[in-house]
């Protein structure tokens, strides 16, 4: 079984930064991907960014150029930088990882984390 546990959301002004982790326990697994997701309020879940093998990434249009995602994969723990934060990147994010134990994958999700911006 493996756990995420998010944290780093909070309330910042417009314009500003916030870093999101995405930490993953448990034993005798393996982190393929770590995607990340948000819902906005009364919005359905969208994709966020979307971690390739590679290290590459594809993101949602809405923030490409100041979203980043990063992997620390000794601490199997993925990042979701995002930069120049606008009110309507208020949401609560999720992170949602894609794990090999054994032969088989399997998807986890956090618990998810509260961004609020404020204007």
């Amino acid at each position: 079984q493996v756990q995420l546990v998010e944290s780093g959301g909070g309330l910042v002004q417009a314009g500003g930064s916030l870093r999101l982790s995405c930490a993953a326990s448990g034993s005798g697994f393996s982190i393929n991907v770590i995607d990340w997701y948000r819902q906005g309020p009364g919005k359905q879940r969208e994709m966020v960014a979307r971690e390739r093998s590679g290290g590459s990434a594809n993101f949602a249009d809405s923030v490409k150029g100041r979203f980043t995602i990063s992997r620390d994969h000794a601490k199997n723990t993925g990042y979701l930088q995002m930069n120049s934060l606008k009110p309507e990147d208020t949401a609560v994010y999720y992170c949602n990882a894609n794990v090999r134990i054994g032969a088989y994958d399997y998807s986890y999700w956090g618990q998810g984390t509260q961004v609020t911006v404020s204007s």
